[in-house]
């Protein structure tokens, strides 16, 4: 059997096929890159001449229907938008928090959401902040016989 890992002068060997990020060529020169910007620019024109053509040779009942569909998706996003503003005004849900939590688009998952959402919030307020024995004055510990001790022992006192 005759090992089929050498290359071949025709063929690369298995090592340049396996790394594709080595070096394959140079840097493109300059002329190469303005020529391929000349020729998009081309081809972006020719694009826009094409859609105007296509536009122009389009049939007016086309044109109504591309229209027409349109409208109606337009009106089917400011009706979902409706329904989301009226369900978090219904669940006392601000507009930020609406536009951040509100993300489906059927009335019952909204309603589930908008739900969740003000049930999360009461019970934040319901809870509040509270800090357990905040404020309370501690009384001051009462004289014993080590404390008078230690501040006759370090008062100075000649005596």
């Amino acid at each position: 059997m005759a090992d089929d890992s050498t290359a071949t002068p025709d063929q690369p060997s298995e090592d340049a096929q396996v790394n594709p990020e080595a070096p394959q060529q140079a840097e493109v020169p300059p002329e190469v890159k303005a020529a391929l910007r000349k020729a998009n620019k081309e081809a972006e024109t020719l694009r826009l001449r094409l859609k105007e053509y296509e536009e122009r040779d389009m049939s007016e009942a086309e044109k109504q229907a591309q229209r027409v569909q349109a409208l109606e998706a337009e009106a089917l996003a400011a009706r979902s938008e409706a329904l989301r503003l009226r369900i978090a005004t219904k669940f006392g849900i601000g507009d930020e928090d609406a536009d951040l939590f509100l993300t489906a688009t059927d009335e019952e998952t909204l309603t589930k959401q908008a739900e969740r959402l003000s049930a999360r919030e009461a019970d934040r307020k319901k809870q509040g902040n509270h800090v357990p024995r905040e404020g309370v004055t501690h009384p001051q510990p009462g004289e014993d016989d080590m404390r008078a001790f230690a501040r006759n022992l370090f008062a100075g006192d000649p005596s």
